[in-house]
C-alpha cells in the first residue's frame, strides 16, 4: 500500500507540471528510433552539429545526443523569458466537432505543422551556422513527436484536453492531456513487444513512413475524435456538455496501448525520413 500512494503522490506531482507531448520518455523513444533507422552518414552529421551545443547558452538543458535535443525545447521552458515566444509552437489546437481543417490556428505558420516544415528547410540549409542548424534538428525532432500525440491536434476546446480533469484507472489528480503524454504512453512503450526502438524492415518503413506533415495532422485528429474523446466521455461530446472530470479506464487504458505505439512508431521512422533527407 505504501508503494502505491507513492505512485500516486509522483503522478500528481507530474500533473502539476506543464503539458510536455509524450513526455521526456516519448520523445526519446521517437529519437532513438530516428537514429536507429538514419542512414550512417546521417548519423555523422546529426554528431557533428551536436557539437555546436555549447554555443546554446543553455546550461541546464545540456545535449549530447538525437535524445537529449529531443526534450530540449521542453526542457527551456523554464526559461520563459527568454523561449516563450516558441510555445505557440508545440501544438495545433483542430476542432474535433468540426470537419478538419488543417489551415485552422496556424496564422502566420505559427503551429506544430507550420514549424515542422521550417525547420526541416532549416535544417537543410548548410549556410546557417552550426548552432543555428542544431536548434533547427531539435526543434524538428520534437516536433514531429508532438505532432503524432493526438492531444496537440485534435481537442474540443479543452486545450487539447489540458482542463479535463481525468483518473487513471484508480490513480487520481492527473488530466487528460498529461495521461496521454505520460502514464498511457510510458505503459505502451515498455510494454511493447518487439521493442520499439529497433531497425525497421524496409517493408515497414515503406508502410508507416508516408505521408505529408498534413496527413499526420489529420491522423492525431482522427485519433481525438474517433478514439480518444469517445473513449474518456462515452460519446464524442460535441453538445457542450463536456464533463469536468473523466476516468480514464483500464479498458480505455489497454485499447490506447496500440494506438500509442503505432504512433511513436510512424514519428520515429517519419522523422528518420526527414533528417535523411535534409542531411543527405
Amino acid at each position: 500500500m505504501r508503494a502505491f500512494f507513492l505512485l500516486i503522490a509522483a503522478l500528481v506531482s507530474l500533473a502539476a507540471t506543464p503539458a510536455m507531448a509524450w513526455g521526456a520518455y516519448g520523445h526519446r523513444t521517437v529519437a532513438s528510433i530516428a537514429m536507429k533507422n538514419v542512414t550512417p552518414h546521417t548519423r555523422a552529421e546529426i554528431r557533428r552539429i551536436l557539437h555546436a551545443a555549447p554555443e546554446l547558452l543553455t546550461p541546464d538543458c545540456p545535449v549530447k545526443s538525437l535524445e537529449d535535443a529531443s526534450v530540449w525545447p521542453d526542457c527551456v521552458r523554464g526559461e520563459g523569458w527568454r523561449w516563450a515566444y516558441t510555445f505557440p509552437w508545440h501544438y495545433q489546437n483542430i476542432s474535433v466537432c468540426k470537419p478538419f481543417d488543417i489551415k485552422a490556428k496556424c496564422a502566420y505558420g505559427i503551429c506544430v505543422t507550420g514549424q515542422v516544415e521550417r525547420f526541416a528547410r532549416l535544417l537543410a540549409d548548410r549556410r546557417l551556422p552550426a548552432e543555428q542548424q542544431l536548434e533547427a534538428l531539435m526543434f524538428l525532432t520534437h516536433f514531429v513527436g508532438d505532432l503524432h500525440q493526438p492531444l496537440h491536434v485534435g481537442e474540443n476546446e479543452d486545450l487539447g484536453g489540458n482542463r479535463v480533469k481525468a483518473d487513471y484507472g484508480i490513480a487520481p489528480g492527473l488530466n487528460l492531456h498529461w495521461i496521454w503524454d505520460g502514464p498511457e504512453a510510458e505503459r505502451a512503450i515498455s510494454s511493447a513487444n518487439p521493442p520499439l526502438v529497433r531497425r525497421y524492415s524496409a517493408e515497414k518503413k515503406a508502410r508507416l513512413a508516408t505521408g505529408s506533415v498534413d496527413d499526420w495532422a489529420k491522423e492525431s485528429w482522427q485519433v481525438s475524435r474517433d478514439f480518444l474523446y469517445p473513449a474518456a466521455f462515452g460519446k464524442l461530446p460535441c453538445d457542450g456538455d463536456e464533463a469536468e472530470h473523466v476516468v480514464w479506464s483500464e479498458e480505455a487504458i489497454q485499447k490506447a496501448v496500440p494506438i500509442v505505439d503505432e504512433r511513436i512508431e510512424r514519428a520515429g521512422l517519419r522523422l528518420a525520413k526527414m533528417l535523411d533527407k535534409a542531411l543527405s
